[in-house]
């Protein structure tokens, strides 16, 4: 058997078509994305550089938020600049290891938003359910070590994928129905048994998802039934003050999941499109929303952002 049939083949490039169907729309559909990804540049950046020059932010929630920030950048980053070229140069090429290199940043570091939310309902609940020992538990070794958890389990995760990307024939053509190196989308044009992936990628949404939920709501139930056993109102209402922002940031990333996943699987007949905008507002949604429920629902970062623009004011 020659080499030729036992090793696989790929094309150098391929081709993203950005949204089939919406092509001659692409201009006006780049607006309110390069605003949200510029939103999210800005909302970040400004949320990291205060939590690094404000020592009195050097605590554990803010640690997370930071890391929460850097997330959120790495993951707009990663996709939209491409994605705008697409929409406004009509620059559609990418090189192949360019695609997998992409694909392994997108499901990493959404993994990982993933992990640093469930971090962030830690955090919570110590500050509520332990409030005593919440600088005992939470201290800088053991964030460190949440931090590299995360990291390592996405990496783990997603380190299988571009691998078994590499080893198909791709025979039905170099063109990605989708703005970004998408998994499933890039599966689609392999030939042979593709099923494996398929699994495999179904079996790693599905055990972060639930596994991350879990203990999430888990959290939850522990701090509402702390909360519940208050004395006061006051301290009723500023427990849950204090989980606000946090089931905001919950909310903008596990709901887009939810309704792209269902959308996949009750409305087949949608256009491909339709399931394509999901996609894109799931990656655009938290990175642009994340910086602003911090920033209006928490006093010291609020409080912080008024002072420097004050400062510059003056």
């Amino acid at each position: 058997m020659s080499a030729s049939n036992i090793t696989s083949t790929h094309p150098a490039v391929f081709f993203l078509m950005g949204i089939p169907g919406l092509e001659h729309l692409h201009i006006w559909i780049s607006i309110p994305f390069c605003s949200a990804y510029t939103l999210a540049l800005l909302g970040n950046c400004t949320l990291l550089f205060i939590i690094q020059a404000d020592t009195a932010l050097h605590e554990p929630m803010y640690f997370f938020l930071a890391m929460l920030a850097a997330i959120d950048l790495v993951l707009s980053s990663t996709a939209l600049p491409k994605m705008l070229a697409v929409f406004w140069f009509r620059h559609r090429e990418i090189n192949f290891y360019a695609c997998l290199v992409q694909m392994f940043f997108l499901h990493s570091f959404s993994i990982m938003e993933s992990a640093v939310l469930l971090a962030m309902a830690f955090d919570r609940y110590v500050a509520i359910c332990k409030p005593l020992h919440y600088t005992t538990v939470l201290t800088g070794p053991l964030i460190t070590k949440i931090a590299m958890a995360a990291v390592t389990r996405a990496v783990t995760l997603m380190t299988p994928l571009p691998f078994l990307l590499r080893r198909f024939h791709y025979c039905r053509g170099p063109v990605i129905a989708h703005c970004y190196c998408e998994h499933m989308a890039v599966v689609r044009l392999a030939c042979g048994d593709t099923r494996f992936n398929s699994i495999y990628g179904i079996a790693v949404a599905m055990f972060i998802v639930v596994l991350d939920l879990l203990f999430v709501v888990l959290s939850y139930v522990f701090i509402l039934r702390a909360v519940l056993q208050l004395a006061s109102k006051e301290a009723r209402y500023k427990a849950c003050g204090t989980c606000v922002s946090h089931i905001g940031a919950i909310l903008a990333f596990y709901t887009p999941v939810v309704i792209s996943s269902v959308m996949h699987r009750v409305a087949r007949w949608a256009a491909p499109h339709v399931h394509i905008l999901l996609a894109n507002f799931y990656l655009l949604f938290p990175p642009m929303v994340n910086p602003f429920i911090y920033g209006v629902k928490t006093k010291q970062i609020r409080e912080r952002v008024l002072g420097l623009f004050l400062r510059k004011d003056v």
